[in-house]
């Protein structure tokens, strides 16, 4: 995965990665497992984060729309990135140059 090769890069920039996914806790747990990441990944089973931040089935496909969140110290969204299919994901040099 491109973004945990990049982590020492983002924590450089005191920045923590987290991904949510639309799994159970245990299946979330698995992906953890297999892929080997060191950042959290939670789980949104009922999709109450997703449907939060307004992610939720914009594809009309049922699931959460691939989507990157930058939350400033204050708790603000500083920078999103909504993805226009599910393989439409921002690069880590994107996402890297967002931050402070």
């Amino acid at each position: 995965m491109e973004l945990a090769q990049s982590l020492p890069q983002f924590e450089a920039k005191q920045a923590q990665i987290l991904a949510i996914a639309f799994q159970n806790v245990s299946e979330a747990q698995l992906t953890v497992d297999e892929t080997k990441v060191t950042y959290p990944i939670l789980a949104d089973s009922d999709h109450a984060v997703a449907e939060a931040y307004q992610v939720y089935n914009l594809l009309g496909d049922g699931v959460a729309t691939p989507a990157i969140f930058i939350i400033n110290p204050q708790g603000q969204i500083s920078w999103s990135y909504i993805g226009k299919d599910l393989a439409d994901r921002p690069g880590h040099d994107t996402i890297l140059a967002q931050l402070p």
